[in-house]
Order: structure tokens, then C-alpha cells, then sequence
């Protein structure tokens, strides 16, 4: 009988199982079993250095989700004037081996394979950290981002390096790793590579082949080191896009040029560059302000002139997006990296025909900010701590009654509910979400409504009985006979600090469209947070002359950097005004408008200014009438005991009959941010 050949198999297999995402693909030697892996980050929740358990138990979740590759260690430093400061990989010296044994067992018995990058970071090191050494560079120019001035690298420094390089990957090989990969962009290999960064006019510098010619003496010791079996490839940019950088076409030739010497196996590629906040917000680790998958075109016309397998990772966070790229042969294998700090789940979902059941990445960057931690999946970076998967109670059935829909009072009817508890949950408005219903309307975060509706769609799967447009009381919580009340109530918006309230608009109010924005605003920042900087940038947007004015030293401390340089940017472009340090302290009617005084945080000096309209924020002020009324009642008198919190322990193991527990979370306790709602809701809730 003749033999079926792949593609008839594939044609007869499942629906899902024809999935382009769930192809193995072979990578050298190593079969990879689907195409779906997790790029190298700097994940910063290492040990000295080291990727101890913590580390290993966060990229462990991605191998028993059913990701094919991981890879780890962003900007892995190959030696020891490589630092930033904390928060590498150390790969500089023979101590880490016994820490990869361990790390690529534990990924590995899982099924998956697991690879590391190493590099130098030449200019974007720091002198002033860690070992103190000075940075090195192709040609003394300094990066504005890192900020050290670095001295010009001499051949006995460049030999220095390469044998690091070298060394570093043979750590990896001995560790147990599939493989390894170095990278260009900002970093050393990059600086040569490119005419920005390298004015050499020795053998280094001047023509492409000359400026190659650092990475590719990189891989050549590499590749004597570690054999012709192991693999290595090369995170490359295919475009600096920037004029005096390295264009498209040029970079085709580097990569030709690379693969023509035949010491690397695979390109992993980014584009633009990452010596600004902007350049890494807009290019390198793009978020919600871009576009999905903004790169994908680019890096499939370079693998059109390439031979080697190419990757790619920047803003793919949703399983169309990654489907179509390796359908349409854009891509050998689709890197959803910060997807994977949402949902290390996915493929597992992808096979068991869950893909709805994905919980997104929203693109909010909270994971660069406060690493590793995202926005919306607290169990990221904790995996000692929580898991991902919320298991069964020993005990379920219990009646929980949440109080409030925002995210965390739908977080915490979700975790409830999978515990096997019977949840109610109260709504007051009409539709779920809080605040984040306003935060959406906002300019360009309005990928945030994914936290709602995500949750929400899990609710319905759960059975949870959700009641909207029911502003529940003591009594209405109590008729439900409930085992555990959660108040998730939220809070109205801060004003009684300020004389002259009255006269003020808040930034729900603008945002909600319940007071009409005047042609000319002053919007008030006390908080650094995103609320009163979106909303500055919605009036402007609309057309409206804004002056923004913060008590802190620049605008949106308390938010992650690659938005806060988002919004400059586009502050700057709509003519937004700022100024800063100065605390807000008075409000008072004058003629048709208002006069707005504030005094100078340094100074004490006092200006006033004249506006048709002030909008202001301050963050909320907690809404506790329910949680107060109920308090009582309950077998803690509403206390959360925070040892047995942080320790994963039930709050009251054996309630006494017709008595309940009660807690508060997120903004009902008190102003804080959205991942600490969600925090609050599955810490709590897990031990229920």
C-alpha cells in the first residue's frame, strides 16, 4: 500500500491539529514542537546573577503550557564590564553552569526546548554599577539612553571580548541548553555594524565588510567552541530606520554576508533601534501605542532574501496575528513573549480548541515597568507563590458574594468560581468594568477593555450569577446567605483635599462625557499616574488648548517609561503645555472663568492661572458604606489577617454557622492601580 504522504496526513487530522501554529519545525538538529516560542528578556528576577528556582519556575510555565522554545537571559552579559547595573544573567564566568543543568532539565522534562542570549552591551553599559569598569565601544560615542561615555576598544580588547563571546556559549552548551544566540541592535555587534556608532578607520570600521567583521569573528570563535552540531544564531535588525543608521537593503547584506560564513543557524529579527526611550517604546519593545504586529511585513520581505530560518517578536499578542505569519510564511517560528506573561497557557489552549479562552495580552507594558509582573496576570513572576492554573477547592460549594465588577471584583469572582464556590456577584452600573471603562476611552489605551472582557466571558463559562444595575446593600448581601463576602466597591474620585472642588471638573467627568470639555483646560496631575495624562491628551486630541500642570518633577512618574515618553511625544504634538512642581492649592470663580493657584514645590512661590476650566485628579477616595455596614456582622470584623495572606493561607478555616468572612480589595482599601486589584483578588481568593 502506498504510504500517506505529510500533507494528506495533515488534510485528514482535526481541525485544530491543522493548525499552522501547531507544525513542528526542525531547527538543525532539534525538532521544535509547534512554532510558537517566547523571545530572551531581561526578566530581572534572577539571583546575583543566577537563574535560581524563581526564574526557572517562571519560564517552566511556558514548557507545561505547551510553548516549543523559550529562551532567556535578555542581554546576558559574556563579561563583566557588560552590566547595567542588576537584573542580567551572568554568563561570565563557570559558576552558572550548575544552575542551567538545572533550569534546561526542568524545561526539558517538560517537552520543551530552552536556549539563552548572550552579549555584550558595549556603550549601553554602565561605569557607575556593579564591577565600576569603564564602558567600551567601537568609537567613543556616548548612547543617550545609558548615558556612559565609553572609551574606544583597542585589539587587545576587542580579542578580550570574542573570547568571552566564546566562552559564554560553551557555558550554555555545557548547561544543557538547545542553544544560544547573540545579538546586534544597540548592543556591541550591533555598534559595529552600524555607521552611528562605529567611525573606526582601522579593519573595523568603514565598509560593511569591515564593520561586520567584529560579529562575524563573534561566531567563527563561537562555532570552534561549541562544535558544528550546537545551535547558534543571532537576534538581527533588519532596519535601523533611521537615515545615518544601517537601511534595509544594507542590513540583507550583513545577514547574507553572515550566513555565507556558516556559523549561525537561525535569525531571530527586531527592527529599529533601542538607544531612546522612544526608539524602544516605538521600535524595539513596542506596546498598545502601535499597532499590532507593526514589524511583521518588514521581517517577512527580509526572509524572503534569506536562507536560514527566521523568528520574530514585537507586539503579536493574539493568535491571528501569529497564525497568519506562519501560514503566509512570514515566519519559521512566531515569538509571543509578552502573551506568554498573560497566558503561559496558550498553546494548551490553542490544542484543546480553547483559543477563546486565551486571556490576552493587552499590550499595557506593566511588565516593563514593574518586572516581571503583568498587568493582568499576578501569578507571572510569583509561580512560587500562585499558580497559574487555579485549582479546586478542597472544600467547594461555599456562597461568595462579590461586591462590585471592576477588575477586581471580576477577578475575584472568576478565581471563586474556579474553586467550585457559588458566586454572586453585584454590580451596580450597567455594564462590568469600574474604572477601566473610563481609562478605555482614552486616546490609545483602549486594548485595556481586554481585562473586562475577558473576565467576563469566563464568568459566563463558570456559571457565575452576575446581577448588574444592583447597588447592593447590607441587606441584599445578606439575604444570599453568603459563606465569604468580597467588596470590590471601588472609589469616587479624590476632591476634599482641594478648596474649590466645586468649581473643578474631574477626569471621570471628562472622560464620561458628563461635563462638556471648554475650548481651553487646565488639567491638574497629583497622582503621576496615567489618569490625568490620558485625559490631557484626549481634550487635546479633540482640539481643545491644554495646559498640564503636576506637583512632581515630570509628567506620569508612576507609569512605565515607553508610555511616558509615548505621551511627550505626543504631547508635544498637539501643543500640550507643562509645568511642572507645582501643587494645586486653590480654585475660585473669577468674571466667566476660573483662577487656579498654585504654589511652587521648591520655591514656595505662588502662581496663578486663569482657565475657563480646570480638570483635576488625585486619585479616589474608598467606597465603604456596604463594607462598613457588614462589618459587624462578620467573623473578622472585616480584617484581613495579611500574614495569612502573604503565607497562601485561609483566612478562617472553620466559620461559625451563619457567620462569613469579609474583605475589601483594590480601590476600596484604598487609591492603587489595576494589577493591584487583581493581586488583591487572587491571593485572597486562591485560599478560599
Amino acid at each position: 500500500m502506498p504510504t500517506a504522504s505529510p500533507a494528506d496526513l495533515l488534510d485528514k487530522a482535526p481541525p485544530r491539529l491543522r493548525d499552522p501554529l501547531l507544525q513542528p519545525f526542525r531547527l538543525k538538529g532539534l525538532t521544535l514542537r509547534n512554532r510558537i516560542m517566547s523571545t530572551s528578556h531581561a526578566a530581572t528576577i534572577d539571583e546575583g546573577g543566577l537563574p535560581k528556582e524563581r526564574y526557572q519556575r517562571y519560564h517552566e510555565e511556558k514548557a507545561k503550557g505547551g510553548i516549543a522554545l523559550t529562551m532567556f537571559g535578555g542581554s546576558s552579559m559574556v563579561a563583566r564590564d557588560s552590566s547595567w547595573g542588576g537584573g542580567q544573567i551572568d554568563m561570565s564566568s563557570d559558576a552558572i553552569i550548575p544552575d542551567l543543568k538545572a533550569f534546561s532539565s526542568r524545561i526539558h522534562g517538560h517537552g520543551a526546548a530552552i536556549m539563552c542570549q548572550i552579549s555584550h552591551l558595549g556603550r549601553r553599559a554602565t561605569s557607575a554599577a556593579m564591577n565600576w569598569l569603564p564602558t567600551v565601544a567601537p568609537t567613543a560615542i556616548r548612547e543617550r539612553r545609558h548615558r556612559d561615555f565609553p572609551r574606544e576598544m583597542d585589539r587587545d580588547d576587542i580579542d578580550r571580548i570574542i573570547a568571552d563571546y566564546a566562552a559564554a556559549a560553551v557555558r550554555c552548551k555545557e548547561g544543557g541548553l538547545d542553544g544560544c544566540e547573540t545579538v546586534t541592535g544597540g548592543h556591541l555587534i550591533g555598534q559595529f555594524l552600524s555607521p552611528r556608532t562605529n567611525r573606526r578607520t582601522d579593519a573595523f570600521g568603514g565598509s560593511l565588510e569591515n564593520r561586520a567583521r567584529f560579529g562575524l569573528m563573534v561566531h567563527e570563535a563561537i562555532r570552534k567552541r561549541v562544535g558544528d552540531d550546537y545551535i547558534v544564531g543571532i537576534r538581527f535588525v533588519v532596519d535601523e530606520d533611521i537615515e545615518e543608521g544601517i537601511g534595509f537593503e544594507e542590513c540583507v547584506r550583513i545577514a547574507q554576508l553572515f550566513e555565507r560564513e556558516g556559523h549561525i543557524d537561525f535569525f531571530n529579527a527586531i527592527f529599529g533601534r533601542m538607544d531612546t526611550d522612544l526608539s524602544l517604546a516605538e521600535h524595539n519593545m513596542p506596546g498598545m501605542s502601535q499597532p499590532l504586529a507593526p514589524f511583521l511585513a518588514k521581517v517577512g520581505a527580509f526572509k524572503r532574501e534569506v536562507g536560514l530560518p527566521v523568528f520574530h517578536a514585537a507586539r503579536i499578542p493574539d493568535i491571528a496575528t501569529a497564525r497568519h505569519a506562519i501560514a503566509e510564511n512570514l515566519l519559521d517560528m512566531v515569538a509571543m513573549t509578552r502573551a506568554h506573561m498573560a497566558d503561559p497557557q496558550i498553546v494548551n489552549k490553542l490544542m484543546r480548541g480553547e483559543e477563546e479562552r486565551i486571556r490576552p495580552c493587552v499590550g499595557a507594558s506593566h511588565c516593563m515597568y514593574k518586572k516581571l509582573a503583568c498587568i493582568h496576570n499576578p501569578a507571572t513572576g510569583r509561580e512560587q507563590i500562585l499558580p497559574q492554573i487555579v485549582p479546586p477547592s478542597p472544600r467547594p460549594g461555599r456562597k461568595v458574594v462579590v461586591v462590585g465588577g471592576g477588575p477586581g471584583g471580576l477577578e475575584a469572582a472568576r478565581v471563586a468560581a474556579e474553586r467550585g464556590h457559588k458566586v454572586v456577584l453585584f454590580e451596580a452600573a450597567s455594564q462590568l468594568g469600574g474604572q477601566l471603562l473610563l481609562a478605555v476611552r482614552a486616546t490609545w489605551r483602549r486594548d485595556l477593555i481586554a481585562i473586562v472582557d475577558w473576565r467576563t466571558a469566563e464568568l459566563a463559562r463558570l456559571g457565575v450569577d452576575v446581577r448588574l444595575n444592583t447597588y447592593a446593600t447590607a441587606d441584599d448581601v445578606l439575604r444570599e446567605k453568603p459563606d465569604a463576602v468580597i467588596v470590590a466597591t471601588g472609589g469616587m474620585p479624590d476632591t476634599g483635599w482641594l478648596d474649590g472642588a466645586e468649581h473643578c471638573t474631574t477626569v471621570w467627568d471628562v472622560l464620561s462625557g458628563t461635563t462638556a470639555a471648554k475650548d481651553e483646560v487646565i488639567v491638574y496631575d497629583g497622582t503621576g499616574r496615567h489618569q490625568a495624562v490620558s485625559a490631557a491628551l484626549h481634550l487635546a486630541e479633540q482640539g481643545r488648548a491644554v495646559q498640564f500642570v503636576t506637583l512632581d518633577d515630570n509628567m506620569g512618574l508612576e507609569m512605565e517609561y515607553n508610555a511616558r515618553v509615548v505621551y511627550r511625544k505626543r504631547f508635544a504634538e498637539h501643543g500640550v503645555r507643562t509645568t511642572i512642581d507645582h501643587q494645586l492649592e486653590r480654585v475660585r470663580p473669577s468674571g466667566n472663568g476660573l483662577v487656579a493657584t498654585f504654589r511652587h514645590e521648591l520655591t514656595g512661590t505662588t502662581l496663578e492661572l486663569r482657565t475657563p476650566q480646570v480638570v483635576i485628579e488625585n486619585g479616589t477616595v474608598p467606597m465603604t458604606e456596604t463594607f462598613d455596614a457588614l462589618r459587624a456582622g462578620s467573623i473578622n470584623g472585616g480584617i484581613t489577617d495579611i500574614d495569612a495572606l502573604l503565607d497562601g493561607e485561609p483566612q478562617r478555616r472553620t466559620p461559625t454557622d451563619g457567620a462569613f468572612e469579609l474583605h475589601r480589595i483594590g480601590d476600596a482599601v484604598t487609591s492603587r492601580s489595576v494589577h493591584a486589584a487583581i493581586y488583591d483578588a487572587l491571593r485572597l481568593c486562591m485560599v478560599l
